[in-house]
């Protein structure tokens, strides 16, 4: 399923004997969606991911905290992106077209985001989806007029 917030999601478990496997929401540093993850791991739905990277939005691959961290594993920002995504027990596919950014996507097991480095990402949550607001109604009118 995709894009259960927490309300709609703990209506679908109360009204459906089956529990949804996996959840697939906008999920990324400046979106963690906390209340909504705690929800999930609560009933044991696995989160997914959509738009690990934001799009590319706000800057999010010359981010100065995700550069940071990266400067001290040798790594990129997609890469911490994706290191914090799977410390988090985060599934996430990411989208890319170049064969370089390919492979480095797969190369994220040989490091660890340190407790700091961990806190240093929950900081940069702006608590609000960055890509799509499904509770405005304007959006919702948008999505189905498309």
């Amino acid at each position: 399923m995709c894009n259960f917030l927490p309300d709609r999601l703990e209506d679908l478990i109360v009204s459906h004997e089956i529990v949804p496997a996996v959840n697939q929401i906008e999920l990324h540093p400046l979106c963690q969606q906390q209340a909504l993850r705690s929800l999930m791991e609560e009933h044991g739905i696995v989160p997914m991911a959509w738009a690990p990277f934001a799009e590319g939005q706000e800057g999010l691959f010359q981010d100065s905290v995700l550069t940071g961290i990266g400067e001290k594993y040798g790594k990129t920002s997609a890469q911490v992106v994706l290191r914090w995504l799977r410390q988090s027990d985060i599934v996430a596919i990411p989208k890319s077209i170049h064969a370089q950014r390919i492979r480095q996507n797969f190369d994220v097991d040989d490091f660890t985001l340190s407790n700091e480095d961990l806190a240093r990402i929950a900081a940069m949550d702006r608590k609000r989806p960055l890509i799509l607001d499904i509770t405005c109604l304007d959006e919702v009118r948008r999505l189905h007029g498309i």
